[in-house]
């Protein structure tokens, strides 16, 4: 059974700070819906680490918007695997164009082609180039400008290295967040309501391209709230990063290379995709994720490769200048040599069950983003889908809080004490210390719970999982560090149970028995 709080706490006996507003995560579902919530309710934004480590940063191929929004919703359907949720893509598709003039008026500076118009490239899924960018580092021209904008207003205020623990609750209403700040101290931040942007799952994986703080924390937290959790069994690999042998946050090769043309090819030189799918390198990523992986196993390699040498050196290096240079540090000359890449844990498109203006069933919780799921990406998310999404429902949940505080009448703060009264048992092996437990998850989620399963390993999974969880609640004494482990375990659990659930073969989630 999972506790309800995982540490012990007084909100009587700790410091207390309180908003209106308090959003966890500084990514850009998080820092876009902050500036989209009236100037005059106060907000508190809370980043686990810097506002700078997040995976929207990471975001290198672009944003899609939709120049056609008919072709755009069936893009999105199709790559879903048409189990997706259609009210919410038909608002993905006919709010694009207004969400991302929001970004252009801040001074987002998409690239624009001679004639000063958008420049759009097109990637994996989509039938239409309808993709705009900024070279290969659109995530970063995002966050740089949407931070600046957040720190002229006077109404928001970011705490950096603060660690949300868990929602505070009174009934089914949310009261505040836990967290342990920059200090190692517990405090209390008490608020109206509770937005999560926490992101995605990396952290789950032992290979991803996620940074490293992303363990899954905000869908763990809303899980032990009481909130309803949805398709976690749903993971994406992204087809291409960058091969490499050690564990951990591997460098992502944008969907946007085969999308100018790069060409996967198998260790013997050979262009494979066409055995698969009549879309070839464009194909959804879940198709190219398993061609890649079937050609690996075929070959006995431990990657594939993208051929972009056809392309002439000057517009590779002034289209994917950040490719270039880290390919360059690692002895790749993307000019002249193959890039040598790997399917790798990249999405999830399950988490915190929400409508489409980012509510919960829980009264004041609302979430955004990667860490939500409104039902838009089905079985698998369309590439470049997931900027739009961020920016699209953040708007909406901002416009939802306004509209839920003008009519907020009476505070119903309560102080909250808990005390767990876990017992160790004498099985309980002190010895098996955190990282150790937080390996063996890692490492059958990775075996077991990857891009093919199959029924026996995932119920040998989930009974590995959930005695590992056990041990960490025993093994717990309020460091974050087993905290954030705690969260690994449970979000691990759901992935796996849902995986069980899952019988039929859709999109990203595919058994073999």
């Amino acid at each position: 059974m999972t506790s309800r709080y995982i540490v012990d706490f007084d909100t009587k006996q700790i410091n207390k700070y309180t908003s209106d507003v308090i959003i966890i995560g500084a990514g850009i579902g998080g820092l876009f819906t902050a500036l989209n919530i009236d100037d005059n309710h106060k907000i508190t934004l809370l980043s686990k680490s810097t506002s700078k480590e997040n995976n929207s940063i990471l975001a290198q191929g672009g944003i899609a918007v939709s120049v056609n929004s008919k072709i755009h919703f069936q893009d999105t359907l199709r790559a879903g695997g048409y189990i997706n949720n259609q009210e919410a893509v038909g608002v993905l598709t006919s709010e694009s164009k207004e969400a991302v003039e929001k970004l252009i008026d801040y001074g987002v500076n998409f690239d624009m082609d001679e004639m000063g118009r958008l420049k759009f490239t097109r990637e994996g899924g989509h039938s239409q180039n309808n993709i705009i960018h900024v070279k290969d580092a659109t995530g970063r021209e995002i966050i740089d400008v949407l931070e600046k904008e957040v720190r002229k207003r006077k109404n928001i205020t970011i705490k950096e290295h603060n660690f949300a623990i868990d929602i505070i609750t009174d009934g089914n209403t949310v009261q505040g967040i836990l967290a342990i700040n920059e200090e190692g101290q517990k405090v209390f931040y008490q608020g109206k309501i509770i937005v999560l942007a926490t992101g995605g799952i990396g952290g789950v994986y032992k290979h991803t391209t996620n940074v490293e703080v992303l363990t899954g924390d905000g869908i763990a937290m809303a899980y032990r709230a009481g909130a309803k959790i949805a398709n976690m069994e749903f993971v994406q690999f992204h087809p291409t990063a960058l091969y490499e042998k050690q564990e951990g946050q591997s460098f992502l090769i944008s969907e946007a290379v085969r999308g100018e043309g790069g060409i996967l090819r198998n260790k013997k030189g050979e262009s494979f995709m066409s055995k698969y799918h009549s879309m070839k390198e464009l194909a959804p990523r879940d198709i190219v994720a398993r061609s890649i992986f079937s050609e690996m196993r075929e070959t006995n390699n431990p990657c594939v490769y993208i051929d972009l040498t056809h392309k002439t050196s000057k517009f590779i290096k002034n289209r994917f200048p950040n490719i270039y240079k880290y390919c360059i540090k690692k002895g790749i000359d993307i000019t002249k040599d193959f890039i040598p890449v790997a399917p790798v844990q990249h999405y999830i498109m399950g988490g915190i069950s929400t409508d489409t203006d980012g509510k919960t069933n829980i009264k004041g919780l609302y979430a955004c983003g990667e860490c939500s799921c409104t039902g838009v990406h089905g079985s698998n998310r369309l590439a470049s889908n997931s900027l739009l999404e961020a920016i699209v429902f953040g708007n909406r949940v901002a416009l939802a809080i306004n509209e839920y505080l003008n009519q907020y009448v009476v505070d119903q703060y309560i102080d909250i004490c808990h005390k767990n009264l876990e017992q160790y048992p004498k099985s309980y092996n002190a010895a098996e210390d955190v990282n150790t437990l937080k390996k063996r998850i890692l490492y059958r989620m990775d075996q077991y719970v990857a891009i093919v399963r199959s029924e026996k390993e995932l119920r040998g999974a989930l009974k590995e999982v959930k005695r590992l969880k056990k041990h960490l609640h025993w093994h717990k004494r309020q460091e974050m560090n087993c905290i954030e482990v705690i969260n690994i375990a449970t979000v691990a659990m759901l992935v796996i149970e849902g995986a069980i659930n899952r019988q039929q073969n859709v999109g990203s989630h595919y058994r073999v028995g």
